[in-house]
């Protein structure tokens, strides 16, 4: 079955909720797991997370009997796809270390609006006219959480420029594995563009590497964010697609800015700003709009 099918027995789409839910609770660790790999680079971060989720992903593929790699003819969008996904992570995590989580996470999540736009754009995929109202309210929302920030400055600016680009190519990565889906498996697309994505990462990741102020704390946290929201996270939602409605599953997923939040309030100590929360919650309402 098809991620945008809906599975007709009721038990298999409560199961498919729950995984959402699981989902949610893993990808809401990542902001934190990222901060606390301090004082590694984002370069180093993107290339740790990204290998340790090849890895996973190959094994499920391995014990899913799906093929290691695609068609040599298609090397060539994969390289290109995984320079689109290693900027994706590289930018959502520089994101963090220059603006705060609730900022990061509202911006990246306006990735379903780049996804409607070149789901038109390349994909010819029509744009009912709801989802442009949601794509105004969701940046009306984007509006109140920078433009009533009181402590904005350059360097708030520069992160939440970060996560902007992040969404933007997270939009292109979500189409390009759309427009695969039909050729290959979900471990056979997802393995080959994050090994290729870490090996974009790679050669910056190296660059300036001091290991005399790595961390096992640093390095346990890089890794988790790789296991935790990256490897388990994305195998859990993508598991629920396949039990129930699509819709159902990105909108709990959006969660992941409420979760990422408070994680970053518990652990991290940032309190969110009032006009946080309301742009927050105008931006998923938007968000909503754009997805159902």
């Amino acid at each position: 079955m098809r991620s945008g099918e809906t599975e007709a027995d009721p038990a298999a789409a409560r199961s498919g909720v729950l995984l959402a839910l699981a989902a949610v609770f893993a990808f809401s660790t990542s902001p934190v797991l990222v901060l606390w790999a301090a004082p590694l680079t984002a370069y180093q971060v993107t290339f740790v997370r990204l290998a340790v989720a090849t890895t996973i992903v190959v094994v499920l593929g391995r014990l899913s009997r799906q093929p290691l790699l695609p068609a040599r003819s298609d090397w060539g969008r994969f390289v290109l796809f995984g320079l689109v996904t290693s900027v994706h992570f590289f930018s959502y995590i520089a994101s963090l270390t220059f603006t705060t989580i609730a900022h990061s996470l509202a911006i990246v999540y306006t990735a379903p609006i780049f996804v409607t736009l070149f789901s038109s754009w390349f994909l010819k995929e029509p744009v009912p006219w709801r989802k442009w109202i949601g794509i105004i309210v969701a940046v009306a929302g984007i509006g109140v959480l920078a433009g009533f920030e009181p402590r904005l400055d350059g360097r708030m600016l520069i992160g939440d420029g970060l996560a902007l680009v992040s969404a933007i190519t997270f939009g292109l990565y979500s189409v390009a594995g759309r427009s695969q889906r039909d050729r290959y498996g979900l471990f056979t697309y997802a393995g080959t563009v994050y090994g290729l994505a870490a090996l974009w990462a790679a050669p910056l990741a190296a660059l300036n590497l001091n290991l005399s102020v790595v961390t096992f704390r640093s390095v346990l946290a890089a890794f988790g964010a790789g296991l935790i929201p990256l490897g388990t996270g994305h195998t859990l939602y993508n598991a629920a697609l396949r039990r129930t409605h699509a819709t159902v599953v990105n909108l709990i997923a959006t969660q992941e800015v409420t979760g990422g939040v408070l994680l970053g309030l518990l652990l991290v100590g940032q309190i969110p700003q009032v006009n946080e929360i309301v742009g927050i919650v105008i931006t998923l309402l938007g968000i909503a709009m754009v997805l159902i």
